[in-house]
């Protein structure tokens, strides 16, 4: 298992993770069948966002003895008020419905504390803007809580929660559709019957990059959720692409999004979750998934998709994160932030070792300036 820093929690969560809503409606011997087959594996985060008394009691039952071993993200505002999935922006009813998951979990705290579905301004106000907040703090003071953050599947509205200071963390919806989805859709009537074929059009949404760099640039981690888009991106009759990713292609695109530390994978049984462990022992080349949306480089044309399709590179850069600090900076040209610059400097290789042999540029599927942009780190960076 690889495991990656949460932001700057100083937490470290497994790059592959569970999403419990998969098992929600499993007989308890599924649930610990798959959360122990995790576990085993080195997995390490669990998300339990779900109402329902059962299936939090079931997880609290299969985590019994190796609490202290898996990371829980527990969700404030995820209420059943009507029986299904619901939303509360009321003091009390957080309160109870929250303390309700730690008493199911058999658990006295969780490691992170997210407000659910913050997706508009008004829940960023509610949120962000009045007591909740309030209790969120009063919640991590008290070590109920380890480290704050948000669910989100709105990019404008996760800049602005990312921006806010106020969290340390994002649940945020990532693939390569969402990511083509301007903010003002609703990501959701994308996964209705087939609108995935006619519903956004081929170009990167300038709001999710740069919510991507921003994480980036605040160490605010990203947890992803909506890995396979509901399914649709691993299905030749559903996905808008020229055929469907694999499990893997899909693992590994978010994996390469800046600031992201692990996905969530809504595994429903001991199969699936393997499928999804396959990914720790795969080639650059199972993984990669350039191959499959390069179909469309006219909308992704010029911009680098951190793949490092690029390399081997003859003098050893690391291509993907000399361009990933380099994009941070130019959204802050004149002031750099401290992080991006620690973060490039660490690097074995800069900008600078470039000896403009152009071999990444003839790999590259997207067409990206490879050589001008290591001549722009070198320049920005200093070295």
């Amino acid at each position: 298992m690889q495991y990656r820093e949460v932001g700057k929690t100083g937490i470290k969560a497994s790059v592959i993770g569970l999403g419990e809503e998969g098992i929600a409606q499993h007989p308890y011997p599924v649930v610990e069948e798959v959360i122990h087959g995790a576990m085993d594996a080195g997995v390490n985060i669990i998300d339990c966002f779900m109402p329902g008394k059962e299936i939090r009691e079931n997880i609290g039952r299969a985590l019994r003895g190796r609490r202290e071993k898996v990371l829980l993200q527990g969700h404030i505002g995820s209420t059943d008020i009507h029986e299904q999935n619901d939303v509360s922006r009321d003091l009390a009813i957080c309160k109870k419905y929250f303390e309700s998951l730690l008493a199911d979990l058999g658990t006295d705290y969780v490691d992170f504390g997210m407000f659910f579905f913050v997706d508009t301004p008004g829940d960023y106000q509610s949120v962000f803007e009045g007591e909740l907040l309030e209790y969120a703090r009063d919640l991590k003071k008290r070590g109920i809580i380890r480290a704050i953050g948000a669910s989100c599947h709105n990019s404008v509205t996760g800049r602005r929660i990312a921006e806010s200071g106020c969290v340390d963390l994002i649940m945020f919806s990532v693939n390569p559709v969402f990511d083509m989805t301007p903010p003002e859709s609703d990501i959701f009537e994308l996964l209705d019957g087939d609108r995935l074929k006619t519903g956004f059009s081929f170009k990167i949404d300038e709001n999710r990059a740069a919510l991507y760099r921003i994480c980036a640039e605040r160490e605010v981690g990203i947890t992803v959720m909506k890995t396979f888009c509901a399914g649709k991106l691993l299905s030749a009759e559903f996905t808008p692409f020229s055929a469907p990713m694999t499990t893997a292609q899909c693992i590994h695109y978010a994996l390469t999004r800046p600031a992201v530390a692990s996905v969530l994978l809504g595994c429903q049984s001991m199969k699936e979750l393997s499928g999804a462990l396959a990914y720790l022992d795969m080639s650059d080349e199972e993984r990669d998934y350039s191959g499959i949306i390069e179909t469309y480089q006219g909308g992704f044309k010029g911009n680098c998709m951190y793949c490092n399709h690029c390399l081997p590179c003859p003098v050893s850069i690391d291509v993907a994160a000399v361009t990933k600090y380099l994009d941070i900076a130019a959204l802050h040209r004149d002031n750099i932030p401290a992080p991006a610059v620690q973060h490039y400097l660490s690097l074995e290789k800069h900008g600078s070792d470039c000896v403009s042999c152009g071999s990444c540029e003839n790999r590259c599927p997207f067409s990206v300036p490879v050589i001008g942009n290591m001549k722009k780190a070198a320049e920005l960076f200093g070295v």
